[in-house]
């Protein structure tokens, strides 16, 4: 796991071929915009959460992010405690965000 700055998030991401987006806002938040491709699952819904993180492919590379950084470095060391190995935080979340945000339907 490892809080990546927004440049070294959107560079390995784009490197990746075995990357997964998951946005762990609520549901308001999300209403905003979503990084294109990003899987919603709302930390926020506890026990939900994990049984959904838990359904995930361990041998991908998961980029996970939030409003500031804070919920989703919550939920990567989450993923750490459940086996997974690569999980990494966007630091500064949409609050710095400045690449493609699309509508969710």
């Amino acid at each position: 796991m490892g809080d990546l700055s927004q440049e070294e998030w959107k560079d390995q991401l784009a490197n990746d071929d075995n990357a997964v987006i998951i946005d762990v806002r609520t549901d308001a938040e999300v209403a905003d915009g979503i990084i294109p491709n990003a899987i919603h699952l709302d930390i926020y819904t506890g026990q939900e959460f994990i049984n959904e993180i838990e359904k995930l492919d361990k041998t991908k590379s998961y980029y996970v992010y939030c409003r500031s950084g804070n919920r989703s470095g919550q939920a990567c060391k989450i993923m750490e405690e459940l086996g997974f190995e690569n999980a990494y935080n966007l630091e500064g979340g949409m609050l710095q965000w400045t690449g493609d945000v699309v509508d969710i339907d």
